[in-house]
Parts: structure tokens; C-alpha cells; sequence
């Protein structure tokens, strides 16, 4: 290679995020780290490292992705944990991709894999915005989502799920394509993102059924709170009555949130 230092050449980038080619490679858990003069880590400096970027990581979502193969740090003869700065850069990516783009693991194990042999990752197209454009208000504001519209096979490659595995939200009743439309909508599509990055905690669509029913329940609360909109006379009734059930359903997403971070352990501020 001319000489070039390993590192100096920038490769694949996905998604605006750049990965040495090949990938950063896992260690290996039978390396021997005597005599090696690499700076290797403990899970804890690891960890301290990562949260500048990833506030919300964890010694336990560490834990969690080397038990799904996504990194393997190399082990003392007294097998403690120590880690490369191959395998924080490996990590790193795995971290952006599940909060940058949704990926659920299997499809970044995927990704590392084409880079850990020097192939670009396949492109997954995004969802197409339905225009016009306007600013997020409401539900769209708190949910940070824009309007889209997207076939099932776009829907497919977007959130990285198998036909298998959208039936199942499907199923579930979690996920369903536009009545008569045979498209999905961006609803579908932050659904099916979410759904997947629970997955990665070992949360399941079947799992999920309690929300659905929350759901449910709170939009026929939404629905007769503006049951009487309807009767009212105006040119505008129609979008009075969308107006308030989406303000509705705004205060009834953050009355959700609080209620739910209040029964959490560390949920209350001090």
C-alpha cells in the first residue's frame, strides 16, 4: 500500500459516517494482550469515552451488543474485559447507526460485515416527503417526524425488516398500510423504527400489546372530546375539529410520558 499507515485511508461512508476500510474488526476474545503495546481499555473507560456522544449508554448496553456479536474485546488470563480503539470505533458506529438511522442490530452486523471485508454496504433508500412542506406542529413537532409516503418494499429497506418480521407488527396490530391507500405513512414508518431499536433490548412486538390498547383507548377518548365539533356549523369545521384532536393528542402523549417516567426508579428529578 505505498507505505500508507493503517487508519490514514478514509473508506466506506455510510450515512455520513466515515469507517476505515476495512472496518474497525473485532479483537477477538482468544487474543493475548501480553506484550502488546496497543492501549486497550477497561469497560468502564470504555464507557466514559462513548458518553460524550451517547449520553444515555450503558456498562450493560456494552454488555449487550458484544453478546450479539456486534464487538468482541479481547480478555485477560483473570478474563476481564479490554477493548481496542478498533472495537470503541466499532462500537461508535453501532451507536450512530441505531440513533442516526434506526437500524435495528441484525442490519448493522450486516454493515460491519461488508466493511470488515471492504465492500460498501447496500444502499436502503429513505422515505420520500409528501409535499408541501410545512412546518411540525402537534403530535409531529413532539414526535419529531415529517410526512412521508412510502410503498411496502421502501418501508422494508428504510427500517431494515425482513417481510417476516413486518407481518409480525402487522399482526400485532402495530403497524398497517393507508385504508385503500396500499402505502404507509410516516406513523408506520416511526412505529416500525421504534419497535425495531426495542427489539435490540429484547423487546418484542407481542410484548407491545398494552401500548396498541392505550392507543386505541386514548383516540376514541380524542375522538368524543371532539365529537361535537362535528354538528357545528362553519366552513372551517373540519379543520377545527383535526386542530383539536391533534392538540389532544399532544397533551395526552406528554401526560404519558410523565406518568411513566414518575413510576420508573430514577424517574423523578432531584
Amino acid at each position: 500500500m505505498g507505505g500508507q499507515r493503517r487508519g490514514e485511508r478514509e473508506g466506506p461512508t455510510v450515512s455520513g459516517f466515515a469507517a476505515a476500510s476495512p472496518a474497525p474488526r473485532p479483537s477477538g476474545p482468544g487474543r493475548d494482550l501480553a506484550g502488546s503495546g496497543a492501549k486497550v481499555l477497561n469497560i468502564g473507560q470504555v464507557l466514559d469515552r462513548l458518553r460524550a456522544d451517547f449520553a444515555d449508554i450503558t456498562l450493560s448496553k456494552i454488555r449487550y451488543l458484544e453478546a450479539e456479536g456486534l464487538v468482541e474485546p479481547a480478555r485477560t488470563s483473570a478474563n476481564y474485559r479490554k477493548y481496542s480503539a478498533d472495537d470503541v470505533a466499532r462500537l461508535r458506529y453501532v451507536l450512530h447507526a441505531q440513533r442516526e438511522r434506526f437500524l435495528p442490530l441484525r442490519v448493522i452486523k450486516e454493515e460491519l460485515s461488508s466493511l470488515d471485508r471492504g465492500d460498501m454496504p447496500a444502499h436502503r433508500p429513505g422515505p420520500r416527503a409528501v409535499p408541501p412542506h410545512p412546518a411540525p406542529a402537534g403530535l409531529d413537532a413532539i414526535l419529531g417526524v415529517e410526512r412521508v409516503r412510502m410503498s411496502r418494499r421502501e418501508l422494508l429497506a428504510a427500517v431494515g425488516l425482513d417481510e417476516d418480521e413486518l407481518a409480525d407488527l402487522e399482526r400485532h396490530g402495530l403497524v398497517a398500510p393507508i385504508a385503500g391507500g396500499g402505502y404507509y405513512d410516516s406513523d408506520a414508518l416511526l412505529v416500525a423504527r421504534t419497535v425495531a431499536l426495542l427489539a435490540g433490548h429484547g423487546v418484542q412486538a407481542r410484548h407491545l400489546r398494552a401500548a396498541r390498547t392505550v392507543a386505541d383507548r386514548e383516540a376514541g377518548l380524542i375522538e368524543a372530546a371532539t365529537a361535537p365539533l362535528r354538528g357545528q356549523r362553519g366552513g372551517d369545521n373540519a379543520g377545527r375539529q383535526a386542530e383539536t384532536a391533534d392538540e389532544l393528542a399532544a397533551l395526552l402523549v406528554r401526560l404519558h410520558a410523565a406518568l411513566l417516567r414518575s413510576r420508573l426508579p430514577a424517574g423523578r428529578p432531584s
